[in-house]
């Protein structure tokens, strides 16, 4: 398929817009010439070149090297310094906090995990959530001032407009909460708060570079089951920041129970806690949280556990289905999966899924669909929120462009 990227424009006023289209194409590339940055953007060689040093001007850019010679003279390759700025990334599950520090490159530096004890109160999932972030910041041993600040990947729902959490099923016994403001307190620096699916979809676009360009549906299996749409590299939020809640649209009528209070959802038949449930029913023994339950399980199908196997193959069968319509309405081409459900089960989900979505997707001869494993890891919320922070202050966004 062919790289897809921003074009610049040459008016005066969108100056953001252009320096972010431009960093933004000389990080996906790894290393590019300003003669390819102007072809790539549209934008004038006098542009280019203002925006170029004023790049590196900042610590943001640098000439790294040549490009091979063609018979001319050889042009200067331009990479993004990963060390210029860094951000810290945290994941709240029902189970554990994960948190991450990344540097621009999307690489991460740090990792930091810790449990949430059971009917834990929001007042001390923050302080949790803050020592998470001062764990990171001061075991990197970078300058506070190069960080620049905190991104929060949460299950949903989300009022957005107050920066609050509202109701989560998996958080049971939580009330509506302004979860970011209060970190943002304890952490001293901004925080970015959003849907733990949309933030690994925007972290997969971020780290993914090249590879990631264009369209997708990231598909994110967890303790829930939800999905971030990027279209055109743009991630789609909705009218209320809460799109890609797949794991409560109907999938089985008046079916099995949902947290959510409601029967049939997806989520009761491809979490990880519906796959222990479904185990346990049957019979099997589940040790411990849902998380190390659900891996034993997996083990148990990969160790050639035929009933393992049927109850993983019979969850992706559901996911598949719903995700053939998704991508048949959203018109894209690739699906990625991960979460850490994908961790010892990705092969077999995978191909379950590809296998649902070539029978049931709509016009499969016009656009075939490719089911991809995540390039982010496991640690995708984490990672993702993190990458909130980075797209917000670097990528193109049609936020800037319109000047809100």
């Amino acid at each position: 398929m062919p790289q897809e990227f921003w074009q610049g424009t040459n008016l005066p006023k969108v100056g953001g817009f252009n320096r972010a289209v431009v960093l933004d194409a000389i990080r996906a590339n790894g290393g590019v010439s300003r003669v390819e940055l102007a072809r790539r953007t549209g934008l004038t060689a006098q542009t280019m070149s203002n925006i170029v040093r004023a790049l590196i001007a900042d610590g943001l850019v640098v000439e790294d090297g040549h490009a091979p010679s063609n018979g001319g003279k050889r042009r200067v390759m331009l990479r993004v310094v990963p060390d210029a700025y860094s951000s810290v990334g945290l994941h709240l599950d029902p189970e554990r906090i994960t948190g991450v520090l990344l540097d621009l490159d999307g690489r991460v530096r740090l990792r930091s995990r810790r449990r949430v004890p059971a009917g834990a109160s929001p007042e001390a999932v923050v302080g949790a959530l803050a020592r998470t972030f001062h764990h990171l910041v001061q075991r990197s041993g970078i300058d506070a001032g190069r960080v620049l600040g905190a991104g929060l990947a949460v299950p949903g729902p989300l009022d957005s407009t107050h920066r609050r959490l509202f109701k989560p099923p998996n958080l049971q016994g939580w009330p509506e909460v302004a979860l970011a403001d209060l970190l943002e307190e304890r952490a001293g620096l901004p925080v970015v708060m959003d849907n733990d699916a949309t933030a690994a979809a925007i972290g997969e676009r971020w780290a993914g570079g090249a590879d990631r360009a264009g369209s997708f549906v990231y598909v994110y299996i967890g303790s829930g089951v939800g999905i971030g749409v990027v279209l055109g590299d743009q991630v789609y939020r909705g009218i209320s920041n809460n799109a890609g809640e797949v794991g409560h649209v109907q999938a089985a009528g008046a079916g099995k129970p949902c947290g959510c209070g409601r029967r049939g959802c997806l989520e009761a038949y491809c979490s990880m806690r519906a796959v222990v449930a479904e185990w346990v029913a049957g019979g099997g023994s589940a040790d411990g949280p849902v998380s190390q339950a659900y891996q034993q399980i997996c083990r148990a199908a990969a160790d050639g556990d035929g009933t393992a196997a049927k109850i993983l193959r019979t969850a992706a069968s559901r996911l598949g289905q719903t995700l053939a319509t998704v991508v048949s309405v959203l018109d894209v081409d690739r699906v990625v999966l991960g979460g850490p459900a994908l961790r010892h089960a990705g092969t077999l989900i995978r191909e379950r899924v590809s296998k649902v979505l070539k029978t049931q997707v709509w016009a499969p001869h016009v656009r075939p669909v490719r089911v991809q494993p995540a390039l982010i890891g496991e640690d995708a919320g984490a990672v993702g929120a993190a990458c909130l922070v980075l797209d917000h202050a670097y990528s193109p966004r049609l936020a800037t462009l319109l000047g809100e």
